[in-house]
C-alpha cells in the first residue's frame, strides 16, 4: 500500500476573482485570515477542524504557518477588513436614521 503524499504548497491558493484574492485554503472559501483571526481568540488547530469539520489539521496548520510566514502583509489585510466593515456600518446607520 502506497501512501499519497501531498505537495504543501497546494493547500494555499489566490485567485483574484473568490475572496477579494485574499489567500485561502484550497477547494474553500476560508482565508487564511479567518483562521489566523480563530486562532489568535484562543482556538487550539483542533478545535477549529471541529467545528469545521470539512477542514483537516494539515489545511489548518498550512493556514497558520502562511499566516506567521506572511503575518504583516495578512495583519493589513485583516485591518482594512475591519476599517471597511466599520465604515460600511456608519453608512448602514446613517441610511436608517435618514428614512
Amino acid at each position: 500500500m502506497t501512501a499519497t503524499i501531498v505537495d504543501i504548497g497546494t493547500l494555499i491558493v489566490s485567485s483574484p476573482d473568490i475572496c477579494g484574492g485574499r489567500p485561502r485554503l484550497a477547494n474553500t472559501r476560508i482565508t487564511v485570515g479567518r483562521i489566523a483571526t480563530l486562532w489568535k481568540q484562543g482556538l487550539t488547530p483542533e478545535e477549529i477542524v471541529d467545528n469545521w469539520g470539512y477542514l483537516s489539521m494539515a489545511q489548518v496548520y498550512a493556514a497558520l504557518t502562511y499566516y506567521h510566514a506572511n503575518r504583516e502583509a495578512i495583519e493589513q489585510s485583516l485591518h482594512q477588513d475591519r476599517e471597511d466593515y466599520d465604515r460600511l456600518y456608519i453608512e448602514h446607520l446613517e441610511i436608517q436614521k435618514s428614512r
